[in-house]
């Protein structure tokens, strides 16, 4: 008897704690630390990563992209083209939104059609509407969009526009999303409460068509600061956190306690050097020489002075310093192994010596003086990246003061023209050149669709063409190869400056697995308990 009691004991302990742990299981809860939350609820209002990616745990796409950027159905279960300018979209069937209605074609073409009405400071979602020319119902469950000239990359650029309910007034707004009132979409969760810079709460929205969620509720937790991030980690205020600091990944893969998964990244940072030609803009009147005195002329103009910053730039030691090794020296706009990227590209190269004699030749010996302007919490070393280029440029003669600010300032004063030269990260969300090309590179002309985010306010003409040639290509070897001439035009021209490619990184506790997405979104419903 003695020696059955206790045996009897444990396997009731046991049985108790599994009981437990099986209820505690299917009612958990997930709290996410991130560096950054959305901008709003309204999955059309900006076009930033950090915002898709938390507006998709509650609005679904037609189409979508797995880890590795490969377009899936999604709301879409097929699609075709009609002719060189005619796309028919077939329509998952059975599917609810958040509020129980049906999801039909009327949804998708409110949706796509409001796009253009509610676009935040940064175009939001424009950009992947510039070809459209109008969205028509088949019937319930069939939906045709036609382009003003052909564009293969559709299905791509409809990976990022999230569908909303019909049934919201056609003019809601910022406001009622950001109430929950007209946030109802139909995604894996639906939202309970958000407060700008803080707390985004979703709960377990049940029957979905990729399956029911993992967790009964989520919350996502905007914690800008790095080492607070890792701390939250650490100290079990969240479960999984984002953008690992490099200094941290050698520490937690130590811990036993974590799981550290780390992946490519679609992110390279970029120097964007204002071109316009106005020195009486009050950005441009920045500008000036060391005794601060305006210059005639915007050096930015001058090919020579841009070549002169991007020689000016060690990305090998910054990829050393900033990042301990775990980035790349960008070669390019994106990453290589994206579509339509020279996969054999070599990093630009470091030589301050000609950089000197080129800013010599240029008409500027003693060099100038300007400010830079870099966001400091959006993705991992921007603030520390934006320093090092400071003191680069200070070694070829030029008197920098740094900038470094929160997005919520940074972007919107950049995006109205307030400063004459930045950097940030650049994200090639839909993983082909297309994207990146005719979002920045591109010419932005008043009232044209292309060239959103040309904060350079670059322009050349013969670059567009090649550009627009490629954009309505339909032949995929060609259009790659008509995107890698274009890119490599627009690298040689300096008009905006690559720097270095990111590296991705999460952790979360050990009980967790994740598979890294190369668009480094941070989706719940892909974070599961280890089996």
């Amino acid at each position: 008897m003695r020696t059955t009691k206790p045996f009897r004991r444990l396997r009731l302990l046991a049985a108790a704690a599994t009981l437990a742990w099986a209820g505690a299981a299917a009612a958990q809860d997930l709290r996410v630390g991130v560096r950054a939350g959305p901008e709003g609820i309204d999955p059309a209002y900006m076009a930033l990563g950090n915002h898709s990616a938390a507006v998709k745990n509650m609005f679904d796409t037609l189409v979508w992209v797995d880890e590795k950027l490969q377009v899936q159905p999604g709301l879409a279960v097929s699609w075709r083209t009609i002719d060189d300018t005619t796309w028919e979209f077939k329509l998952r069937e059975g599917v609810k939104f958040h509020d129980g209605s049906p999801f039909t074609a009327r949804d998708v073409k409110f949706s796509i059609e409001r796009i253009p009405a509610v676009a935040g400071p940064d175009g939001g979602l424009t950009l992947y509407t510039r070809t459209i020319a109008g969205v028509s119902i088949v019937d319930d469950v069939t939906i045709r969009i036609t382009t003003n000239a052909p564009h293969a990359a559709l299905p791509q650029d409809m990976t990022r526009m999230f569908i909303v309910s019909s049934r919201i007034a056609p003019d809601s707004k910022t406001a009622e999303f950001n109430s929950g009132q007209a946030a109802i979409g139909t995604g894996p969760f639906r939202f309970v409460s958000w407060t700008p810079r803080g707390d985004l709460v979703v709960e377990r929205a049940p029957g979905h068509w990729r399956g029911d969620a993992p967790w009964a509720k989520v919350t996502l937790v905007e914690i800008s600061n790095d080492a607070a991030r890792v701390a939250g980690l650490l100290s079990n205020r969240v479960d999984f956190i984002n953008y690992v600091p490099v200094s941290d990944i050698a520490r937690l893969k130590r811990d036993r306690n974590v799981a550290v998964f780390q992946g490519e990244s679609i992110y390279t940072f970029i120097l964007y050097p204002d071109m316009r030609e106005d020195m009486s803009v009050p950005a441009m009147r920045m500008i000036t020489d060391k005794q601060g005195n305006p210059l005639p002329k915007n050096p930015f103009l001058d090919g020579r002075v841009r070549e002169a910053l991007s020689l000016a730039i060690d990305r090998q030691g910054i990829v050393q310093s900033v990042f301990e090794g775990y980035a790349t020296p960008a070669a390019q706009l994106m990453p290589n192994y994206m579509f339509g990227a020279d996969p054999d590209a070599k990093p630009l190269p470091h030589d301050p010596a000609r950089a000197r004699a080129l800013l010599a030749e240029a008409g500027y010996p003693n060099g100038f003086r300007f400010p830079l302007y870099c966001s400091s919490d959006r993705l991992p070393g921007d603030g520390a990246t934006c320093q090092a280029l400071g003191q680069l440029f200070a070694r070829i003669g030029l008197e920098v003061q740094v900038n470094a600010q929160p997005r919520t300032i940074f972007f919107p004063a950049r995006t109205r023209g307030d400063y004459p030269i930045t950097m940030a990260g650049w994200g090639t969300l839909t993983g082909e050149a297309g994207y990146a090309l005719s979002g920045f590179v591109h010419c932005k002309k008043p009232g044209g669709r292309l060239g959103p985010f040309n904060a350079s306010h670059y322009c050349n003409e013969e670059l567009d063409k090649l550009i627009a040639e490629a954009l309505f290509t339909m032949d995929e070897e060609k259009r790659r190869a008509l995107f890698q001439k274009a890119q490599a035009m627009a690298v040689a021209d300096r008009g905006q400056i690559p720097i270095v490619t990111l590296p991705t990184v999460w952790a979360g506790k050990a009980t967790l697995t994740w598979t890294p997405r190369a668009d480094e979104d941070t989706l719940p419903y892909f974070i599961r308990p280890r089996s």
